[in-house]
C-alpha cells in the first residue's frame, strides 16, 4: 500500500512538472506517425482478380496507403503534413490514387478556436478546406500502455463518417448489375456516399499534456500517440520537445476556400463522372485486369 502510494505521488509530481514545463510561451514539439490503410480489394473488383494480381495492386498503391506524417504543435495549434520523400519505382499507381482520393494535405487545427483548415488537391486543383473541429464524445478508459518512454491511457469514440469514400466505391460483377444503368450507377456509390459509424481507439500520454493529435483527432488530455479508426491505423514513431530550431506554425491560405461538405460534393460529382466515363468506354480502366 506504501509502495502503491508512493508511486501515485511521484506521478502526480511528475504530471506537475510537465504542465509546468508546457506552459511555456514558446513551448512547442514534433511528432512523427506511420499511418497505414488497407483497403477491401472487392470494391475493386477484385473478387474476380488472383491473388498474384491483388498482390501487385496492393503493392502499387502502398506509397499511398502507407505514408509518414509531422505533427508540429504548441499548446493550442498544430500542422499535420506529410513527409516529403522520394517515391520509389513501381509505385505510380499509387500515386495516382492519392490524386483521386485526395490524399494529403496540409492541415491546421486551432483547438482554442475550434477551428480546421486543410489545403487539398484533388485531380490537380486546389482546395483550402475551412471548417469547425468535429468533437467525438470520448470515453476515458483505465487501461494503459506503453509507447516508446512514454506511458499512454485508452479512449474510445464513436465517429460519424460522412462525406464521398473513395475506398468504399463498389464495383459489382457484370452477373451482379441490373439491366438499368441507372440502378447499377446507384448501386455502385451506395456504399461510398452512406453515412456509417465507426469505433475509433485512441492512446493519449497525459506526460504531454497538449490538446492534439495526429490526422482529424484531438480533445483527449494529452498527446495521442496511437490512433486505430476503421482500416486505418496511426501510430507515433518519435517525439521531439522543444527543438532548438522552432518553426513557425503557418495556417493554410492555398486554394479555392469551401467546407468540408463543399469539398465532399465536389469528390463525389468528379468520381462519378470519371466512371461514367470508363463505363462509356466499355468498361476500360475501371479496375478490371487486361
Amino acid at each position: 500500500m506504501q509502495f502503491n502510494s508512493l508511486k501515485t505521488v511521484i506521478t502526480c509530481l511528475l504530471l506537475f512538472v510537465s504542465l509546468v514545463s508546457f506552459s511555456q510561451n514558446d513551448f512547442q514539439g514534433k511528432a512523427f506517425y506511420e499511418s497505414k490503410t488497407t483497403v477491401d480489394m472487392n470494391n475493386f473488383g477484385g473478387g474476380q482478380l488472383s491473388e498474384e494480381r491483388k498482390k501487385q495492386i496492393a503493392d502499387r498503391m502502398k506509397s499511398a496507403l502507407e505514408k509518414t506524417f509531422i505533427l508540429t504543435f504548441n499548446q493550442s495549434e498544430s500542422v499535420y503534413k506529410e513527409e516529403e520523400k522520394l517515391e520509389a519505382p513501381g509505385q505510380g499507381g499509387g500515386m495516382r490514387f492519392g490524386m483521386m482520393t485526395g490524399a494529403g494535405g496540409t492541415q491546421y487545427k486551432n483547438v482554442k478556436e475550434q477551428k480546421v483548415l486543410k489545403e487539398q488537391d484533388f485531380f490537380g486543383k486546389q482546395f483550402l478546406i475551412n471548417d469547425s473541429l468535429q468533437k467525438l464524445e470520448w470515453e476515458l478508459g483505465a487501461e494503459t500502455k506503453t509507447i516508446g518512454k512514454y506511458t499512454c491511457f485508452k479512449a474510445t469514440a464513436i465517429k460519424t463518417v460522412e462525406g464521398f469514400d473513395m475506398t468504399r466505391f463498389r464495383r459489382r460483377d457484370d452477373n451482379e448489375k441490373p439491366k438499368d444503368s441507372t440502378n447499377t450507377k446507384n448501386e455502385e456509390t451506395k456504399d461510398a456516399d452512406t453515412p456509417r459509424e465507426i469505433e475509433v481507439t485512441a492512446w493519449y500520454t497525459p506526460q504531454i499534456p497538449i490538446n492534439q493529435g495526429p490526422d482529424v483527432y484531438w480533445g483527449l488530455p494529452g498527446l495521442i500517440l496511437e490512433i486505430s479508426a476503421d482500416r486505418t491505423t496511426i501510430l507515433c514513431s518519435k517525439i521531439i520537445l522543444n527543438p532548438s530550431e522552432k518553426e513557425t506554425i503557418k495556417v493554410p491560405s492555398k486554394g479555392k476556400e469551401v467546407t468540408q461538405k463543399e469539398y465532399d460534393a465536389i469528390v463525389k460529382k468528379k468520381t462519378e463522372e470519371m466512371r461514367e466515363m470508363f463505363r462509356s468506354r466499355g468498361g476500360r480502366g475501371g479496375g478490371r485486369p487486361r
